[in-house]
Order: C-alpha cells, then sequence, then structure tokens
C-alpha cells in the first residue's frame, strides 16, 4: 500500500504512526513537510520537502487573513504533490493534519486516494476557548466572525476527506455533527515502557548560584508548558506561587516552558506573559523564596522525563482546548497531579482517583490543593498508581494507540469507515 503522511512539521502528530506503517514491507510511505530536510529518509519514511512561493497580502482583510495563508501553503503542496505524481508516485491513503491547509487540494491530483485527516480541534466562538476567561476578553465583538471564517479550512475538508482520526472525545466532539460521525477516536500513544517511574532518578539544574542535584529525596512541584501562557493557566499557577512558596519553605518550583505564545493573543508592547505574571506576584515573595523557583525554558526530551520522574507534585491548567501530551507523560511516570476542572481534562483525570481537579482560576484552592498533597504521600502515591494505571490502560502507544491506528488506516483503505 502507498500511504503519503501530510504534516507541516512532520513528524509532528505522526510521529509513531508512520514509522509503523513504514515497518511493513508491503507498506511505500512518504512524509510531506514544509521542513527543510537533511536526509531523505526517517525511520523508513521517505521525506519531501516543499515551500510557498508567495507570503500573505499586505492589509488583507483581517476576517480572511488566516485562509489566505492556508490557501497559499495548499497551493504549494498541490503544485509539490503534482510533481511526486508525475515522478510515478501515487497513494492509496493520505492521512494528513489539515490545520494549516496544504491537504486541502489533494483529492484534486490524486481523486481515487482515500484521504484521512487529523481532527485536533473545531473553533468555536462559545463554550470553548473562546471566550473562557474573562480577565482576557475580546475587543472587538466581530470576533465571531473572524472565528467562523477561521473554520472554514475545515469545512472545506470535510467535503473531502473520507475519514477522521481525533486524540480525545473531547476534541473529536467539537467537530459539527455531520462530519463527527466520519471521525475515529485513538490518541496519538504514550510510550509508556520508556516514560515510566524511576526511583532513583537525579537531575542536576545549573542555576545563579551554581549547580543544584535533585531527587525524589526533595520537594520539587512542577508546571510544564510549550510556552508560559494563559490559554495553559500560567497566570493562575503564577498567582499560587505566594502561598505556595510561603506554606512549604522546601519546596522547589520547576517551571518548563518558552515565553512565546503558542495559542491565544500576543500581550501589547513586545511584553512576553511570562514577564508580565512574574512581575506581577514578585513583590509577594521575597527574595529567599524567589531562589526557590526555576524558569528553565524549553527542555530537551531526554531531561524533560527525568524531571516528570522528579516531580513530588505536578500541575497541569489549560482552557477547554487541545490537551497536552505532557499530561498524559506526567500520569505515564506517576505524577500526583493536580489539574484544572476543564473539560479537556476530565476525559483523564477523574478527581480523587487519578488526580485532583480545582477550578480552572482558583489560584487559592490551587495552593491549598498542591499543599495538602505535599502533606500527604499516602495519597500522592495512590493517585500516581492509578494515573499509571490509566495511561497504560487508554493511551498506551504498543497495546493501545498504535494498533486502532493501524486498523483505521487499514479500513480507510478498504473503504470501510
Amino acid at each position: 500500500m502507498n500511504i503519503l503522511f501530510i504534516h507541516q512539521n512532520f513528524p509532528g502528530q505522526f510521529k509513531y504512526f508512520a514509522p509503523a506503517l513504514a515497518a511493513d514491507p508491503a507498506n511505500t510511505v512518504v512524509a510531506m513537510t514544509m521542513q527543510r530536510q537533511n536526509v531523505a529518509e526517517w525511520q523508513g519514511v521517505k521525506l519531501i520537502s516543499y515551500a510557498v512561493s508567495r507570503g500573505s497580502t499586505p492589509n488583507v482583510h483581517p476576517w480572511i487573513g488566516d485562509f489566505e495563508t492556508k490557501t497559499i501553503r495548499g497551493e504549494a503542496c498541490f503544485r509539490a504533490a503534482l510533481k511526486i505524481r508525475e515522478a510515478g508516485f501515487n497513494p492509496d491513503v493520505i492521512v494528513a493534519h489539515p490545520g494549516w491547509g496544504e491537504s486541502l487540494f489533494l483529492k484534486d491530483v490524486w481523486p481515487n486516494a482515500r484521504l484521512g485527516i487529523y481532527c485536533e480541534f473545531f473553533y468555536h466562538a462559545k463554550g470553548a476557548d473562546v471566550g473562557f476567561d474573562p480577565e482576557f476578553p475580546s475587543k472587538d465583538e466581530a470576533e465571531i466572525c473572524r472565528m467562523r471564517l477561521k473554520n472554514l479550512n475545515n469545512l472545506l475538508h470535510f467535503e473531502v476527506a473520507d475519514a477522521g482520526i481525533s486524540p480525545t472525545y473531547w476534541q473529536a466532539n467539537t467537530f459539527p455533527e455531520s462530519f463527527r460521525k466520519q471521525i475515529t477516536v485513538v490518541h496519538d500513544g504514550i510510550d509508556t515502557e520508556a516514560v515510566a517511574p524511576n526511583p532513583n532518578v537525579n537531575l542536576t539544574l545549573n542555576t545563579f548560584d551554581g549547580s543544584l542535584t535533585l531527587t525524589r529525596a526533595d520537594e520539587v512541584i512542577t508546571f510544564v508548558n510549550r510556552n508560559l501562557e494563559p490559554y495553559r493557566g500560567y497566570h493562575i499557577f503564577m498567582r499560587a506561587l505566594p502561598e505556595l512558596l510561603k506554606r512549604r519553605p522546601n519546596a522547589l518550583v520547576l517551571i518548563v516552558g518558552g515565553d512565546d505564545v503558542s495559542y491565544g493573543a500576543r500581550p501589547e508592547a513586545g511584553q512576553k506573559w511570562k514577564d508580565i505574571f512574574a512581575g506581577e506576584v514578585r513583590p509577594r515573595i521575597s527574595d529567599a523564596d524567589w531562589k526557590r523557583v526555576h524558569f528553565l525554558g524549553n527542555v530537551p526530551y531526554q531531561h524533560f522525563i527525568p524531571l516528570l520522574q522528579l516531580s513530588t507534585v505536578h500541575v497541569y491548567l489549560t482552557y477547554p482546548f487541545v490537551l497536552s501530551w505532557s499530561l498524559l507523560e506526567a500520569m505515564s511516570v506517576g505524577c500526583a497531579i493536580v489539574a484544572s476542572d476543564t473539560q479537556p481534562l476530565r476525559e483523564a483525570i477523574r478527581h480523587d482517583e487519578t488526580g485532583r481537579l480545582v477550578d480552572f482560576f482558583d489560584s487559592e484552592s490551587l495552593a491549598n490543593q498542591v499543599c495538602v498533597l505535599l502533606e500527604d504521600p499516602q495519597a500522592r502515591e495512590r493517585l500516581g498508581a492509578n494515573a499509571r494505571a490509566f495511561a497504560i490502560a487508554h493511551y498506551d502507544l504498543k497495546t493501545v494507540c498504535l494498533p486502532k491506528q493501524l486498523q483505521w488506516v487499514s479500513k480507510l483503505a478498504v473503504k470501510t469507515i
């Protein structure tokens, strides 16, 4: 079977899926990406890069700027696909992340190919991320109009896609019912054998005062995001810090994340969310206590898992939005987790079973729940063990997710979805 993957930043969510298909000698797997590649093949997957030939139109209407960008990328992928077809490659199945528009026109190149799309999120003006946080209201009532047009890419894909795959039920349920019935829920998968508890873990951090080596004997509070921003509750976590540091004089706080923006609006005047909320709480934290707060930036994966293994209590907060891999990885290593009581989390964190849930906006309750767990090693052990068991049962790569993904693509190929 010939299989074509499309992802602007391949492998992305197809990190395990594509190599698993390529491992079957009966398959030829090709991936198209906008990332320049130094090699022609990765884990059995043939890589083809493509690039856009133009940029977005200056001063284009702000409601349609997003769709113009996706159209430009879709055209670039379309023209690259024509060359691939001319070279003799014709996919039986195309698996695409449609979020950047690349796969919009691929059925015009290969009308007989079966197209499966990764259904990450369908935008809503109400009931999900937009309007969730009253601290950051929309400055323009017309935001609802822009949001409607932002879904043009999704809606056009519904016309050509034969099936969808989504990592969580909540994310799948954001899609309209007319297409929802074509979506199969299968998570990307967590390698729970590699992402596992390690009681002997140790990690050395470089600090302003030198180096600091941590073990499981230390009291460590972890907070992890790709970028430190309101969408992932960074402001709420920071507002809990003064009380946490006051009540737990030996606790160390490790904060992972960049100072850019992944989701939502950027702050004004070139500021960074990281600095804004650190500056807000800093007057309430003594110099001695502030030295126990460590901003680690973006951490390489080989150091990230040991950091989770060190965690005494892990905090994860999010708007009603895409669920982060880091939450499931924290569950897989057996972290005792305090999380926001928002819809995506209720699928994985069951209160007082696989973690503790608190109101997203209640920084006082967050601080209190973290302190309660820090005082209760038996509760931490129970919650961590349950979290790991849940991760293995529902998100394990080898026994759960990959078999379901392979089954999905096989059904897609023979038109049984």
